[in-house]
């Protein structure tokens, strides 16, 4: 099982340094971006139809960033080259073994040279302007913070200074969202503040399951060799939570070095403590695989006696946290390990909220043969349907995900072809998270919008309900106690969704160590900023990113 990464790469260096040369002209602002507007004027000059062009953009831009980077332009430049010579572009074009990449011709641009040469010419003059003295420059990344603090929330975001759909979401959070979150303490509550390094953060699997149901071997199996600290074995081997990422190396990295490092979005871990990040640990190695996905391995969910012996950390609130941050969640299970242990139900619980990115895999499955595999299958769903709680039945990927060959002797020929297009099934979903990744964040980011505005009334309606002088404590357990009741309040009055409130369980136990009546009251103008972004901001950046030849 592979994931295939396309032509990125397969490129000659003679044809990389000219790529490099027509990028660093064709990207206007010099921040490593080509965006629309700039493709608009670069590939005009290809003389391709706009409907050839919008499929070139379409497929070269297939994360849906709005923009596109040197690889991605690289992989234009090399569409275009085969629309000019008669190719019709389609995604299957990427894989052809027909087309030989790496000596591919650049394509024919028209007046590009000429226009490269005028544009060399009016650097030199204007460098030669400044009689000797060197302009003080400053960095892209520099204007963008000073133009935050000064800016207020309540302003429309303004898109000029604003290069990809990441780009905007990272400004509206910072002028819009934050600053609810910070004043209603939605950060103690239900999730860390965002940093920069959420935002930019490669998509994430999570694979959760009881002991040796085949996690890290499902890792090695895509990755096709074992990564930095790797165990397997029949018993409980993985003791931690590891990340698996890209690096220059291999190697690992402790957990309390990780959460700590501010290009790396792991700083929310440390709500969690010592006891937690010292069973926590990245690996890092060099593959192409992980330049697109990072891989959480977590340990195996205790069953039997062995959930008597505590962990010496919030098991279920890590998962949760992970949860949050990732595309994917696989949930392993294996033909003799199909009950579902008290742990696994609370962590499984613990995903409420998550259901789309929720994937159930059967592994190991040739271990049975077509009769007992129907009754496992069986009694799978049945014990999935009173821990799910939903009427919907939960996709179960069937298949045997290890490097040997799948035992067709215990399973025989039917079964055989039924594993082999289970298993295609679940490379095709995998295989599209890159793609999807920016999708996903915005909608994990209006997902969080909606939580932060629910929170804030939640916290502003039990403020309201405090005294003005005598009896506070009493009250403040009173609402403690009856949370639920106050929920249901708070959902009649603001005309809530009853599924976008947080646990009462889990809002009870972080509150009652809150004074309430330090809580603040309801800003309304908070409250609109948040509802302005949510029904006008997105919306404008989705627009502008969108395909620029639509």
């Amino acid at each position: 099982m592979e994931i295939s990464t396309g032509p990125i790469g397969s490129c000659s260096k003679e044809n990389q340094t000219i790529y490099l040369e027509w990028f660093n002209f064709a990207d206007s602002d010099g921040d490593g971006r080509i965006t629309g507007d700039d493709a608009l004027k670069f590939f005009s000059i290809s003389n391709l139809s706009r409907q050839v062009l919008k499929q070139v953009w379409a497929i070269a831009d297939s994360k849906r960033q709005g923009y596109l980077g040197f690889n991605e332009f690289i992989t234009s430049m090399q569409l275009v080259s085969l629309a000019q010579a008669g190719h019709e572009i389609s995604h299957d074009l990427l894989t052809s073994t027909q087309v030989d990449f790496e000596n591919l011709r650049p394509p024919t641009m028209d007046g590009l040279v000429e226009l490269i040469e005028k544009k060399k010419r009016q650097s030199k003059s204007r460098d030669s302007d400044v009689n000797g003295t060197l302009p003080v420059e400053t960095s892209p990344s520099a204007n963008w913070f000073s133009q935050m603090s000064t800016s207020k929330s309540n302003k429309k975001v303004p898109l000029s200074s604003v290069t990809s759909i990441i780009d905007g979401l990272k400004r509206l959070y910072i002028q819009k969202l934050k600053p609810l979150e910070v004043t209603y303490r939605f950060n103690d509550f239900v999730s860390p503040l965002l940093t920069n390094s959420d935002f930019d953060a490669k998509p994430m699997v999570m694979l959760l399951g009881q002991y040796s149901t085949g996690k890290t071997t499902f890792i090695k199996h895509l990755l096709k060799s074992s990564y930095p600290g790797a165990h397997i074995g029949p018993e409980p081997t993985t003791d931690r939570f590891v990340v698996v990422m890209s690096g220059p190396d291999e190697r690992s990295i402790p957990g309390n070095t990780v959460a700590v490092q501010a290009d790396m979005p792991f700083n929310g871990l440390t709500t969690f403590g010592t006891s937690f990040l010292s069973k926590f640990e990245c690996s890092q190695m060099p593959h192409p695989l992980l330049e697109h996905i990072t891989f959480v391995d977590t340990p195996g969910v205790l069953s039997g006696e062995k959930q008597r012996t505590q962990r010496s950390y919030d098991f279920t609130g890590v998962t949760s946290w992970f949860a949050s941050k990732c595309d994917l969640i696989l949930l392993l299970f294996d033909p003799h390990k199909l009950d579902i242990s008290d742990e696994f139900k609370r962590v499984i619980s613990s995903l409420r909220g998550h259901d789309d990115k929720i994937r159930v895999v059967l592994n190991k499955a040739d271990q049975v043969d077509t009769q007992q595999l129907m009754r496992v299958y069986g009694a799978l769903m049945w014990s999935l349907g009173k821990v799910l709680n939903t009427p919907e039945v939960a996709r179960v990927y069937i298949g045997s995900f290890n490097d040997k060959p799948i035992n067709e002797h215990v399973i025989g020929p039917i079964g055989k072809e039924l594993f082999e297009r289970e298993q295609e099934d679940l490379l095709s979903d995998l295989k599209d998270i890159p793609k999807k990744a920016c999708d996903r964040r915005i909608n994990e980011f209006v997902k969080r919008a909606r939580a932060a505005k629910i929170h804030a009334y939640i916290i502003s309606h039990l403020k309201k309900a405090m005294p003005a002088m005598m009896g506070k404590a009493k009250v403040q357990q009173r609402l403690i106690d009856n949370l639920g009741d106050e929920f249901a309040k708070v959902q009649r009055e603001f005309h809530l969704p009853a599924g976008d409130f947080p646990n009462v369980d889990q809002f009870r136990e972080v509150l009652s160590g809150y004074n309430i009546d330090k809580f603040e009251k309801l800003k309304p103008k908070m409250i609109q900023g948040v509802d302005d972004m949510l029904g006008y901001d997105i919306p404008d950046v989705l627009k502008k990113f969108r395909n620029p030849y639509d």
